[in-house]
C-alpha cells in the first residue's frame, strides 16, 4: 500500500510539475543527487551534481554549455576532483570568454599551483587518483606547517585558501545558514556519540 502511495505521489507531481521544477523542490529540500536527476537544465543540474560531491558527474554537466559561467564551474568542479590540468584548461577557456575575470583568474593560480605541487612530489603514482574520496569537516585538525604555494614563492596558509573559496562562494544567504546548521549538527552528534 506505501510503494502504491509512492507511485501515485511521484505521477500526481509529474502532472503538475516540470523536470526543473521537481529538481528545484528536491534541491531545497538539500536532496541534491535528486535534484540532479530531475533537471534538465545542464547548469542547475552541474550545480546539484557539485552541491552532492559528484565533482565528475558535476563537470561532465557543465561541460554541456558553452558559457564562460559553466567553463568557470566546470573548472571548479574539476579543481575539486583533483584533475589540476584539466581545471587549469577550463578556466583559460573561461578567461577567453571573460577576460580580467578575476575569480577564474585566482582559481586558475590556485590550480596551477596544485598541479605543479603534484607533479613536483613525485613521479609516477601507479594508478592511483589525486582527489578526495570524500568531503569532511575536520574540527581537530591544526594548520602544521601545511602551506600551498602560488606563482611568485608566496605561500597560502590554509586559512587563507579557505578565505580565498569562501570569496568564491556563489550561494544564497539561505542556502549558506542551512549548510553552517547541518555542520554544527553534525558536530554536536559526534560530540555526543563520543
Amino acid at each position: 500500500m506505501k510503494s502504491l502511495l509512492l507511485i501515485v505521489a511521484a505521477t500526481w507531481m509529474g502532472l503538475w510539475f516540470t523536470p526543473d521544477q521537481q529538481g528545484q523542490r528536491c534541491f531545497e529540500r538539500g536532496e541534491f543527487t535528486g535534484a540532479a536527476a530531475h533537471f534538465h537544465d545542464p547548469l542547475r543540474q552541474g550545480v546539484a551534481w557539485y552541491r552532492a560531491g559528484e565533482f565528475t558527474k558535476a563537470a561532465q554537466a557543465f561541460a554541456r554549455r558553452d558559457t564562460p559561467e559553466a567553463d568557470y564551474n566546470q573548472g571548479n568542479a574539476l579543481l575539486m576532483h583533483g584533475d589540476y590540468r584539466a581545471a587549469v584548461a577550463c578556466y583559460d577557456r573561461a578567461l577567453e570568454k571573460r577576460p580580467g575575470w578575476q575569480e577564474a583568474t585566482e582559481n586558475r593560480t590556485l590550480a596551477l599551483a596544485r598541479a605543479r605541487m603534484t607533479e613536483a612530489t613525485g613521479g609516477d603514482m601507479g594508478d592511483q587518483k589525486v582527489g578526495a574520496d570524500k568531503i569532511v569537516f575536520d574540527k581537530d585538525q591544526k594548520n602544521e606547517g601545511q602551506d600551498t604555494e602560488v606563482g611568485g614563492g608566496k605561500a597560502l596558509s590554509d586559512q587563507e585558501i579557505q578565505a580565498l573559496w569562501l570569496k568564491r562562494v556563489q550561494t544564497r544567504p539561505a542556502d549558506f545558514l542551512k549548510a553552517k546548521f547541518a555542520y554544527q549538527q553534525a558536530m554536536r552528534t559526534e560530540a555526543g556519540d563520543q
